[in-house]
């Protein structure tokens, strides 16, 4: 009995000390310590009636009387029913600072959207008072601290995120963001690379803010070899400092500007002169200055204002060459997002062009196809660079192959998407141009453009929902008819775009489906390898829209120039042939006749059963089933392996399960027509296969 008295004595003991560190824990400053102190808590009280006292009572004992005491286990039971209540205290009090502190951070918010930093700092810190371990708190808190320039309390309040949440991304992302204004490079390159392996869906994202880490640890170089420089006395660094402080003089004359920005720009021969552009405030300087805004705004230039205006973008060019941080600054300044696109669209021919000039340049990198798309008016933009097709000159290709460039970010088609409404009367009016009048090349270029940008589901929905726009296809490619030679290209690229548009279904209408029919089928003529696969591919699209368009095709020959492309043996093409086939015998007898005449015991369709490509396949399989709906037509078939072939196809395991069932059906037809099919399908267990095919089909 005595070692019992003692074991629940040292349990007692044992469990004080497990509660007073307990206590100790939930009265921490460090909220991470706090909560987990709550949970082991919360697990003690589970398991209070477990390991009973094991001390029994000696009644034989003679001992006088006392007074009556609670034994160690009633005490311990005792306590911890106390910490039991002040635990469920505790939850109740932190549900309701949980409300309280919800409602500050939105106050928080609020005050940050209107740019009061400091009110959201304080509603924050208020929301943390109530609640030490939310971390959105901290997180919000190092946002607004950041933008006041508090960069080491920013990280502060990132690392207590982080104890809150070891996987809390947004405390990597301003911390890298803070180290990054520190010019602590490195670490900052580190968050972001943390954030990646978080999660990994925002690789495009943190590629851009270590590309951002890049660039400014590249410009912090340059910028200490350019002071350096100056400060050694070379020639051309003090130059252009005493270059900069000359045109920082207010109210000149226009030509006095322009005269100094020319000389600067001829001192502009590598970085070191670029960066001290930047760092003696030269786009300040220049953005700054009155007269010269005077002379960008200036409705109808004359020669000094035009002057001037060429001399700026000329030096703009100069000082952005190699230079990202200074390409950085300039489109991020406030005015430059709608200045650019305007001289973009200025009826000043080399004020015209050295815009362009300057938009190509920083084009040249994604870093600056980025800042375009960021931070310029795209809709003005992308106005003044269609604008081009006017000229007859390189420089209509040049703003093509701009707008080309642009297009294949994916930033740009974002925002093409979600603006299209008020950018699709202008691509119509592009259609709606003459070819005769119009740079020939650089049409070609836009319109692909558009067709690579109508892939896209939803854009090519709107497009095609357009009448309009699918008029104006239509109109173009009637005025290129007239000389199929000398608008080639654009009617290639033409059909692309069409092929695409055909793929949404329905279409604008039965008639505009037959219109681009009819196209398709006079351009079937063509010598021109490329448009005759296009045309195929429009009208195998367009011809299944209604029994019509099927009667006019086959009046117009298109089973012979199908079994044509079939025979010359293109993939691309046999694709399309096949398909049009399949569905012109799928709805006229007379195409049936005309597939059987022209192809002797079906030799075309039986080496298409055995292609590779599903799609061809399943297509020629198709056509056969409906081919053997003429009576005494199944009979030329008895000397081949077609049942084999046929079963190889039902019964094999392909992906898109139509080719199974087009050989399903081929077969049954076949049978049906000539009874000793039927023989050969049973010898080859063939009933068996095509049931636990349709089993398959059915169940998938």
């Amino acid at each position: 009995m005595a070692d019992d008295q003692e074991k629940d004595l040292q349990k007692f003991l044992k469990n004080v000390d497990e509660i007073t560190s307990l206590i100790q824990e939930m009265n921490s400053d460090d909220p991470v310590v706090q909560e987990k102190a709550i949970l082991n808590s919360e697990k003690r009280l589970l398991f209070m009636e477990e390991g009973q006292c094991r001390t029994t009572l000696n009644k034989t004992m003679i001992s006088p009387p006392q007074a009556p005491m609670k034994n160690a286990d009633e005490i311990s039971s005792a306590f911890l029913a106390s910490v039991e209540k002040d635990a469920k205290e505790r939850a109740r009090r932190r549900r309701e600072n949980r409300v309280l502190a919800d409602a500050l951070k939105e106050k928080g918010n609020e005050a940050f959207v209107r740019g009061d930093y400091e009110t959201a700092i304080l509603h924050y810190s208020e929301g943390l008072e109530k609640l030490k371990d939310m971390k959105v708190l901290y997180t919000n808190r190092a946002q607004a601290y950041i933008k006041l320039g508090e960069y080491q309390k920013a990280l502060v309040d990132c690392d207590w995120a982080l104890k809150c949440d070891e996987k809390c991304t947004k405390a990597y992302f301003h911390m890298g963001k803070a180290y990054l204004a520190l010019k602590n490079y490195s670490v900052s390159r580190e968050c972001f690379q943390k954030i990646l392996e978080i999660n990994p869906q925002l690789q495009m994202q943190m590629k851009d803010h270590l590309i951002q880490v890049d660039l400014r640890e590249k410009a912090d170089l340059q910028e200490k070899e350019a002071h350096e420089s100056l400060d050694s006395g070379k020639s051309t660094a003090v130059t252009t400092k005493n270059l900069l402080e000359t045109l920082s003089k207010p109210d000149q004359n226009p030509l006095f500007y322009a005269g100094g920005i020319e000389i600067l720009t001829e001192m502009m021969k590598d970085n070191t002169e670029r960066t001290l552009f930047r760092t003696h405030n030269g786009f300040s300087i220049i953005n700054g200055n009155e007269v010269i805004r005077r002379c960008f705004s200036a409705e109808g230039k004359d020669v000094v204002e035009e002057t001037t205006c060429v001399s700026v973008l000329r030096l703009w060019q100069a000082v952005c060459s190699g230079n990202e941080e200074n390409q950085h600054l300039l489109v991020m300044h406030p005015d430059t997002g709608q200045l650019l696109p305007s001289l973009l669209a200025s009826k000043v021919p080399a004020i015209q062009q050295q815009s362009l000039a300057l938009l190509l340049q920083l084009a040249q990198t994604g870093n600056g196809r980025s800042l375009i798309i960021s931070h310029l008016d795209l809709a003005r933009l992308l106005e003044a660079l269609l604008s081009f097709l006017d000229f007859s000159d390189k420089k209509a290709n040049s703003a093509m192959e701009l707008l080309t460039d642009l297009a294949l970010e994916e930033r740009f088609q974002v925002w093409f998407q979600a603006n299209l409404p008020s950018v699709l009367p202008v691509l119509t009016g592009v259609l709606k141009r003459d070819p005769q009048e119009t740079n020939t090349s650089a049409l070609s270029q836009c319109i692909t453009v558009m067709g690579n940008l109508s892939a896209e589901v939803a854009t090519r929905g709107q497009m095609s929902a357009s009448e309009d726009f699918g008029e104006a296809c239509l109109g173009l490619m009637a005025r290129c008819e007239e000389d199929v030679d000398l608008f080639r290209d654009i009617i290639y690229r033409l059909l692309g775009l069409m092929m695409n548009l055909c793929l949404q279904s329905p279409f604008v209408s039965e008639d505009w489906a037959m219109e681009v029919s009819r196209r398709c089928l006079c351009l079937l003529n063509s010598r021109d390898g490329g448009i005759l696969t296009r045309a195929a591919g429009v009208l195998s699209r367009t011809i299944s829209s209604s029994l019509k368009i099927v009667q006019e095709a086959l009046r117009a020959g298109v089973v012979k120039k199908m079994i044509k492309f079939l025979k010359m043996g293109g993939q691309t093409a046999s694709r399309y042939a096949i398909k049009t086939l399949a569905i012109c015998t799928n709805s006229c007898h007379e195409a049936r006749e005309e597939v059987i005449r022209l192809d002797k015991k079906f030799s075309v369709l039986r080496v298409l059963l055995s292609s590779e490509d599903e799609v061809v396949a399943g297509n020629a399989a198709l056509c056969l089933g409906n081919c053997m709906e003429v009576p005494r037509v199944a009979s030329a078939l008895l000397s081949t392996d077609i049942v084999k072939v046929l079963l190889k196809l039902a019964g094999g395991d392909a992906q898109k399960t139509a080719v199974q069932l087009n050989a399903g059906i081929a077969l049954g037809r076949l049978c049906t027509a000539e009874p000793r099919f039927a023989a050969q399908l049973r010898e080859l267990h063939g009933i068996e296969i095509l049931s636990s095919t349709m089993k398959s089909i059915s169940d998938a």
